[in-house]
């Protein structure tokens, strides 16, 4: 296990960035058409291909899914991906045609401090072609990929990833690039929000605070352009699941940005999480173990944000948010509650 979604059998994870313009792409790689779902909650969205997900929608199974920065300019970077995975042979088929069906969701990073002059040609096709040949199963985390321009109400945000096995041998695991108009702290730091569902001191073994501090019960917006936010997450299974299953997995799993950041799902965010289930293991009750892995995608999904807030780095521009290790990276034993 490398507590990554690459635990999930079936699934590859690729980045590339453009440091200059402080962005980047992420895209999940399905081995093979797997079964998909997306659920969103936030009131400014950017997304695409997310109709096709409905469980009354005619195709049943997805070739990627694609994180990217740049807002609605990043969704072309859902264009790149297809276009390296066709040249696989991969996609659809439609008689001789084949269309790799590749969903994608997007968050805003225009105003980070990099240079977005890119004029009449984005560079987010380029960067989703590089990051399905990056694809692979390691996944490094922090400033990297989708996450790498990312920031939150109180410090750096980016991109992070975290697994678990289920009693029933079910894997489950979840990636996100964290980007959110709330805080992943409580108060003014350093303990995560996320703190209840740590392991293994993934991300400082922190714990709780002794005491919650009265700043953790008002919501920390991001600066003064709250427009600039969301977090798009992907979570995945093993199980062999349906995709009107797979809508209520995505649904659960929702809960675990708001166990991990405050506030979430505003008005302001475009929040929005895919689920995958790639088919290698049977629900032996399927209710129950449904709503079991739905549990355990919240938990992980908590887990992978503030993953992704720990191993983050500050960008390499002028007045950039500082890093969680910026702020508090002193070993862990020398920190406070």
């Amino acid at each position: 296990m490398r507590n990554l979604i690459t635990d999930v059998a079936g699934l590859k994870v690729g980045h590339a960035e453009h440091l200059a313009h402080a962005t980047g792409v992420t895209v999940v790689v399905c081995d093979a058409p797997t079964v998909a779902a997306v659920d969103v909650r936030g009131g400014g969205p950017g997304t695409r291909e997310t109709d096709l997900l409905a469980p009354v929608a005619t195709v049943d199974g997805v070739d990627a899914v694609v994180l990217s920065g740049g807002s609605a300019f990043g969704l072309d970077a859902a264009a790149g991906v297809m276009g390296a995975l066709a040249a696989q042979g991969r996609g659809f088929a439609v008689g001789d045609a084949r269309v790799p069906i590749v969903p994608a969701a997007v968050m805003f990073d225009l105003l980070n401090g990099g240079d977005k002059s890119w004029g009449e040609d984005p560079p987010y096709r380029a960067l989703g072609r590089a990051a399905v040949a990056a694809a692979g199963l390691d996944v490094p985390l922090g400033s990297v990929g989708a996450g790498l321009g990312a920031t939150t109400a109180t410090v750096k945000g980016g991109l992070g990833s975290a697994s678990a096995v289920l009693a029933s041998g079910h894997v489950v695991g979840a990636i996100v690039a964290v980007n959110a108009v709330g805080s992943p702290l409580f108060g003014p730091g350093p303990h995560f929000r996320a703190a209840p569902y740590e392991r293994d001191g993934e991300f400082g073994g922190l714990g709780l605070p002794g005491r919650i501090p009265d700043e953790a019960l008002a919501p920390a917006l991001k600066g003064h352009l709250p427009r600039t936010a969301t977090t798009i997450a992907v979570v995945a299974c093993d199980a062999i699941l349906s995709k009107a299953q797979t809508q209520r997995l995505a649904v659960m799993a929702q809960d675990g940005l708001a166990l991990s950041l405050f506030p979430i799902h505003t008005p302001l965010d475009g929040d929005c999480v895919f689920a995958l289930a790639t088919g290698r293991r049977a629900l032996a009750e399927p209710v129950v173990d449904l709503t079991r892995l739905g549990a355990c995608a919240a938990t992980v999904l908590a887990r992978a944000v503030a993953r992704a807030v720990f191993t983050a780095k500050a960008l390499p521009v002028p007045n950039a948010q500082p890093s969680w290790r910026d702020l508090y990276g002193a070993p862990a034993a020398t920190l406070q509650p």
